[in-house]
Order: C-alpha cells, then sequence, then structure tokens
C-alpha cells in the first residue's frame, strides 16, 4: 500500500515541476538618473507612431533645428508624462487579461500511514479531492466586460493626452518665438536710448540740464532695462517649461526654427464640431468607456449578491481498506450582506460618471465657444492695433531723424519712442494670445483622427 502512495506522490511530482515552469520568473529594473537623453539626436522619433497625420506626414530631422512640427513630435515621442500614461495603459490592458482568466481549480490528497499497534488488515488511508469555485464563473462575462472597457477608457485618455501635449508644444514653441521677439525689440530700444541718456548725463555733467528736467530721460531707460529683464526672464522660463515638455535636461541645446504655429479655426467648423464632439473626442469617449465599465462592475455586483457555488470531487480510503467517491456542494447563505454594500457603492459611483459626463460636456461647449468669441474679439483688436504701431513706427523714423538733425528735443523725442515701444508690445501680446487661444480652439475642435475604434475595442 505504501508503494501505491509512492506511486501517486512520485506522479504528482512531474506535475508540480510543470506548473512551476509556467511561472513567471523576476528580472531587476533599476531606476535610472532623471537626466534623460543628453542629445537630441539619441531619440528615437517614429513618425508612423505619431497620433495625427499632419505629424506623420512631417520628417523629423534635428541636424536644422527643431521647428513647430519637429517640437511636437518630439514631445509625444519623449515628454515623460506620456510614457507614464502608456505604462498606465499597459497596467490597464493587463487587468483586463487578468479578468479573462478562469480561476484555477484546487487540489488536495492527504496520506495517513497507522503507527503503533494496528489491528490486522488495517492498511494506509489517504484522501485526494478536486474543488473548483463556480461563483466565480457567474460574474466572468461582467468582470471581462467591465476591464476591457477600462482599458479603452485608459487608451483614449492616453490619445487625448498626446493631443494635449501636442497642443502644450505648439503653445511654448509659439510663446518663445514671441518672447524672442519681444526681447530683441527691447534690445533695440535699449541701444537706441544709449546715445540720449550719454547725452543727457552729459549735459547733467556740464550743468545744462537740472535733474528735474532730466528726471523723465533718465527713467526712460531705467523702464526699458526693467521691461528687458522681465521679458528675459520670461524666455528663461519658456524655455525651461519646454525643456520639461520635452523629457530633456535643461542643458541640452535646444535650437528652434520657423515661424509659429498658426491655426485659423473656421466659425462654421468649429459650430459643427460642437454635435460632433462626443463622437471624436478622445477624453469624452473615454468617459463613456469609463461609464461603460462601471456598468458592468454594477451588474457583476448584482451577480454577485446570488449564494456563491463551490463544487468538489473526492475519493478516499480509510484505514480499514474501504474506499468511497463523493462529491460536495457549498452555498453562502446571503443572510446579512448579501453583497448590498457594494452594489450600493457601484451604483452610486455610476451616478456620479454620468453626472461627470454631463457636466464636462457642458463645460466644453462653453468654453469652445468663449474661446470662439474671445478669437473673434482678438481679430478684431489686431487690425487696429497693427494700423497703430504702423503709425507710430512712422512717427518713431521722422523723430529720430529730426532729433539727429537737432530739429525736435529729446524730451518730445523720447515720448514717441515710448509710445512706439508701447503699440509694439501690445501687439506682441495680442499675437501671442491670439496664436495660444486658436491652439487651445484647435485642440477642441480640430482636425483630429476619429477615435470611435478604441471605444469599441479594435486596435489602432
Amino acid at each position: 500500500m505504501a508503494t501505491h502512495s509512492m506511486r501517486r506522490l512520485r506522479l504528482l511530482v512531474p506535475f508540480a515541476v510543470a506548473l512551476l515552469a509556467g511561472c513567471a520568473t523576476f528580472h531587476s529594473l533599476p531606476l535610472e538618473n532623471g537626466r534623460g537623453p543628453q542629445r537630441i539626436a539619441d531619440i528615437k522619433v517614429p513618425a508612423a507612431s505619431m497620433p495625427t497625420p499632419r505629424l506623420r506626414a512631417h520628417a523629423f530631422d534635428p541636424t536644422n533645428g527643431l521647428d513647430v512640427t519637429e517640437v511636437a513630435m518630439l514631445a509625444v515621442a519623449n515628454n515623460p508624462q506620456l510614457k507614464v500614461q502608456r505604462d498606465a495603459a499597459g497596467v490597464a490592458r493587463a487587468q483586463a487579461y487578468r479578468a479573462g482568466l478562469l480561476p484555477d481549480p484546487g487540489v488536495s490528497y492527504a496520506y495517513d500511514h497507522p503507527t503503533g499497534n494496528p489491528p490486522p488488515g488495517t492498511t494506509n488511508s489517504f484522501t485526494e479531492g478536486l474543488s473548483l469555485d463556480l461563483g466565480n464563473l457567474v460574474t466572468r462575462s461582467a468582470r471581462v466586460q467591465s476591464a476591457r472597457a477600462g482599458a479603452r477608457e485608459v487608451d483614449l485618455n492616453l490619445l487625448w493626452g498626446e493631443w494635449q501635449t501636442i497642443a502644450q508644444a505648439r503653445a511654448l514653441f509659439d510663446r518663445v518665438y514671441f518672447l524672442r521677439e519681444r526681447v530683441a525689440r527691447l534690445e533695440r530700444e535699449h541701444a537706441a536710448l544709449a546715445p540720449v541718456q550719454v547725452a543727457i548725463t552729459q549735459a547733467l555733467q556740464a550743468r545744462d540740464l537740472t535733474y528735474e528736467v532730466a528726471g523723465a530721460g533718465l527713467n526712460a531707460a531705467a523702464v526699458v532695462t526693467t521691461q528687458l529683464g522681465t521679458a528675459q526672464r520670461q524666455l528663461n522660463r519658456a524655455e525651461r517649461d519646454l525643456h520639461d515638455l520635452l523629457g530633456l535636461d535643461a542643458s541640452v541645446p535646444l535650437r528652434l526654427t520657423g515661424g509659429p504655429f498658426s491655426a485659423t479655426p473656421d466659425p462654421g467648423r468649429v459650430r459643427r464640431a460642437l454635435t460632433d464632439m462626443p463622437r471624436r473626442r478622445p477624453d469624452l469617449l473615454a468617459l463613456q468607456a469609463g461609464y461603460r465599465a462601471q456598468d458592468e462592475k454594477l451588474r457583476a455586483a448584482i451577480l454577485a449578491q446570488f449564494p456563491a457555488i463551490t463544487v468538489g470531487f473526492t475519493r478516499a480510503r480509510d484505514n480499514s481498506n474501504i474506499s468511497s467517491t463523493g462529491f460536495s456542494i457549498g452555498l453562502s447563505l446571503p443572510l446579512f450582506d448579501g453583497n448590498r454594500g457594494n452594489i450600493a457603492i457601484a451604483r452610486a459611483t455610476r451616478q456620479q460618471l454620468h453626472d461627470d459626463y454631463s457636466a464636462r460636456l457642458l463645460t466644453d461647449r462653453n468654453d469652445v465657444q468663449r474661446l470662439l468669441a474671445d478669437l473673434d474679439s482678438d481679430r478684431r483688436q489686431r487690425a487696429m492695433l497693427v494700423a497703430h504701431a504702423a503709425e507710430l513706427a512712422r512717427a518713431r523714423k521722422a523723430a529720430r531723424s529730426s532729433y539727429a538733425a537737432g530739429r525736435l528735443d529729446w524730451p518730445t523725442y523720447l515720448a514717441i519712442r515710448a509710445g512706439s515701444l508701447a503699440a509694439d508690445s501690445a501687439l506682441l501680446t495680442l499675437e501671442e494670445n491670439t496664436h495660444a487661444t486658436a491652439i487651445a480652439l484647435d485642440a477642441m475642435t480640430g482636425h483630429w483622427p476619429d477615435a470611435t475604434h478604441i471605444l469599441h475595442g479594435k486596435t489602432s
């Protein structure tokens, strides 16, 4: 009898080894130093993987500098937050895979060898059994559908994150562009005021001017110097923000080329896009997928209120050499819990997601209308500012000639220059704001790829 039991054990050993052979193994993943790539040329930017047709059709070549489209491509490929979102998408897919796995059956084996002085005819006893939890199978379909919808939600949020990163890259590129224009304009003004300041200083030293009269002239240079310092700090901050968005260390040179990104959303197309947003915007589709996932969670919670069933099959032999076979059934009694708490939580969460989607849709529609109105206002204001700045630029050039010829006093000359500088600064600010508004509006309603294939579970 002992031989029979040992033979059973020898059969179980290869079975256990085979199970262990299919187990996952551990591999360490050392942390990085957090500095990122030291050269842009070392970063792989595959155009085919870009999320929009415009980016996929653009060749990435950093050797001649980065234009606004290449900056957007680099941001999609190397932005640290997008990398985290892609990792989260991998986690969601793993959770969907786990939800589809069937529960493992349970196997048991017990062996008893009599000791002491057993009566004649006493044998070794054993008990072997197989059990399976059927309750898990009842909720499996709902859990699988919920996990798949959750994975689609994460994929859609990732796509929306890529859209937003593209918009941020364009907005930061434009901000750096216009701040460089502002710094250049202030540097030219600072250089133009230098001879006037020298003349005022010499006049003060010669006692041809009093400080009461010269104060306005001295203050003009100080104002421009302060404005130049502020603009330079803003430019440094914008360049650092762009480095952060691109996942680059601040020491990596970033040579930007070309003009700013310009978008001119058509008001008619924007209004049509308002009705189409729930079918195209990834963030809204993600909320829809999240709502479906929660809907399935509620269904699973309702199914789980029914008694959990566990079935088992046993085969045994006792010490008197009597063999038996049988089965067992276990039922939970939903008398006190009955999963009612989880059902209430799942139902309340679904209602929250329902209202969250409605609130987001309303807010986004209002934001689109506001951005469209702001853009229209900026365009009307721009025509006036362009004409005003051009007129003051002509006055500045005429005043410079008159001042050089001695036909114009320096206070009037400085006043004309200050007015021209203020007009140019206002125009640059308006241009930057208009571009930022157009980029935001384009990101919300622009010609982006359709994301409904992700919602319906197809791979992109």
